[in-house]
């Protein structure tokens, strides 16, 4: 009998396209969806929370013409022979649960999920990336595409950032789509030699795919191509000067893009991309969105209008930090309790102060004195409070601030979570 082997197995690592965030790089996630929360709480929206994977005919009925559906999305059979796909991207399945659950309208939500679409990694964006967003069921108002882009707006100045430009156009109604798609491909066939051939395979099918290519040899060929602005009915016309009228009115500049139809198939009217002068070209695009009016009749409900916006995760901190702002840590450590006299008093205090609503760690497995207090230099702790032998004894703790000048007190049991509340000032 051969003897077993002692080597150990191969380490596991994240799939290829994912990454583990860790603290206290967690911490700085944490703060951004907090403060996103609190963003667009204030305008009335409210969190959903929906499955990560769906019914394949979720995504493939709005996005059948786009890349994210063709080859993007990971999809696969359960156990049951179900045919389910992760969620490519958030707005497609909030609108499958409108439909669901017929919620009272304006229906008004937001997000924070995890999106997989099997690409080429690249900075900010990832197999599996997160997204913000939110969704605005209900209205065709133009008024409410200018309330959403504004948020979007917003939030990207309370970070902190400043290089943030908003590009603006208009798909017009359903029916200006397909008269617009039906222009452009005869304009496309008639130059179809000088296209990528990636691009070339499109015309037929999904000829304004192609206008979202980022090929040099297309781009160069659809220089002159028909813009759908000029093409618009005059309802689109109307909806769209509201909105530019309404940017203005309060103070969000924008640039005018005919060539920009976004990603996805379902969008109508306003569409919208913000885009960083800090990143490269190639990975400038930070969030974007758009009105879908269409959307909710093509997953079996009702006429509804709707208007949304996604923005990463991954993407948005990588702007922060070209451009050096909203550097948020983990939340502090109040204080860090040192016990060289057993480690129950630590146990006990800590449990406490927590109670009392403030912010206290430890360490554990009986670690020294001097080992201890390295811990509580590295937890960032405002305050520590110290229980050696004499300490216990006389039912006190000595309290070390850990900056300035390191001054130290002593404070009766009782009296330390009144002591570390003022100190901290809680």
């Amino acid at each position: 009998m051969s003897e077993p082997s002692s080597r150990r197995p191969e380490a596991f690592k994240a799939p290829v396209g994912t990454r583990d965030v860790l603290p206290p790089e967690s911490g700085r996630w944490q703060a951004l969806v907090a403060a996103f929360a609190q963003h667009v709480g204030r305008a009335g929206y409210g969190l959903v929370q929906s499955p990560m994977f769906e019914e394949i005919g979720v995504f493939s009925r709005v996005g059948e013409g786009t890349d994210v559906v063709r080859k993007e999305m990971y999809d696969f059979l359960d156990k049951g022979d179900r045919h389910l796909a992760l969620r490519p991207e958030g707005t497609a399945s909030v609108v499958r649960a409108f439909v669901q659950h017929r919620p009272a309208t304006p229906w008004k939500v937001w997000y924070a999920a995890p999106s997989f679409r099997y690409e080429r990694p690249q900075a900010g964006r990832y197999r599996q990336h997160h997204q913000l967003g939110v969704e605005a069921l209900g209205s065709a108002d133009p008024d409410l595409d200018v309330e959403v882009i504004a948020l979007l707006w917003d939030f990207y100045a309370s970070l902190g950032l400043r290089q943030v430009e908003l590009v603006l156009n208009s798909m017009g109604t359903t029916q200006d789509r397909r008269r617009y798609v039906d222009d452009l491909r005869s304009w496309l066939v008639g130059r179809i030699g000088e296209l990528d051939p990636a691009d070339a395979e499109k015309v037929e099918a999904h000829p304004m795919r192609v206008l979202d290519s980022k090929r040099p040899t297309t781009i160069a060929a659809i220089a002159d191509a028909p813009a759908i602005t000029d093409r618009l009915s005059d309802d689109a016309v109307a909806h769209f000067d509201r909105v530019k009228d309404g940017l203005t009115a309060v103070g969000v500049p924008f640039r005018l893009e005919p060539r920009l139809v976004r990603g996805l198939d379902y969008y109508t009217h306003t569409t919208f991309e913000f885009v960083s002068g800090a990143l490269d070209a190639a990975q400038s695009t930070i969030g974007g969105g758009g009105r879908y009016d269409g959307l909710v009749e093509s997953l079996g409900g009702p006429p509804t209008a709707g208007i949304g916006f996604g923005s990463g995760i991954e993407r948005v901190l990588l702007t922060c930090d070209a451009e050096g702002v909203f550097a948020a840590g983990p939340a502090p450590i109040d204080v860090f309790v040192v016990d060289a006299a057993g480690g129950r008093h630590a146990r006990d205090l800590t449990l406490e102060l927590r109670r009392a609503g403030l912010a206290a760690d430890r360490a554990f497995d009986g670690r020294s004195m001097k080992s201890q207090m390295k811990s509580a230099d590295r937890s960032g702790a405002v305050l520590v409070a110290i229980v050696g032998d004499d300490e216990a004894a006389a039912g006190t703790v000595t309290v070390r601030h850990m900056d300035g000048d390191r001054s130290q007190t002593s404070v009766g049991r009782d009296d330390l979570v009144a002591h570390v509340r003022a100190a901290a000032g809680r």
